[in-house]
């Protein structure tokens, strides 16, 4: 790509032809005991329309778990993911596994 103000040319390639860009960094799993784990744990058995509507409240139960600002329920609410089973049910779930996984709510 050539910029007529400058007279510079800009690739993505260096001189030698190779990209200069380095490969992404590796993941880390997550600890078991790490208030994700325990977040998206809670929410592993919800049925849900695809694998992001499982993310969306995972992340948000991980966020009440580290502030607690509001409700559980407004939480799961506001994660707007489409549950195949009832809210209700679906906090109901989320507040059994994190009572079993030694959260007090």
């Amino acid at each position: 790509m050539l910029f007529a103000e400058t007279n510079v040319i800009f690739s993505p390639y260096n001189l030698h032809g190779t990209m200069t860009t380095k490969p992404p960094s590796q993941v880390q799993p997550a600890a078991e005991a790490s208030l994700e784990q325990v977040a998206y744990l809670s929410v592993a058995g919800i049925p849900t329309a695809e694998q992001h509507d499982q993310d969306r409240p995972g992340y948000s139960v991980w966020s009440w778990l580290k502030f607690r600002k509001d409700p559980l329920e407004t939480v799961v609410r506001n994660a707007h993911a489409r549950l195949q089973i009832p809210e209700e049910e679906a906090i109901r779930r989320i507040r059994e596994r994190l009572q079993s996984l030694g959260v007090q709510l």
